[in-house]
């Protein structure tokens, strides 16, 4: 997901995503006990990603704070 691609979104779709990627991972550090997992860079591509979601979600809750 890239930057713009967050920004697109708006802070309901960000929660939404938020939530999927961090089942998500949290089912890839499951199965990595389970079995053997293809591609470990899945890992740090969602870290990522959550982390550029937090921190537009982060900015723009600044921002509301700052206009009021």
């Amino acid at each position: 997901m890239t930057p713009k691609e967050v920004r697109k979104l708006n802070d309901e779709e960000l929660d939404v995503e938020i939530e999927r990627l961090k089942r998500r991972h949290f089912e890839l550090r499951a199965q990595s006990v389970t079995e053997k997992i293809e591609d470990t860079s899945q890992f740090t591509k969602i870290k990522k990603d959550i982390a550029r979601l937090l921190t537009e979600q982060n900015a723009r809750k600044a921002a509301a704070t700052a206009e009021a």
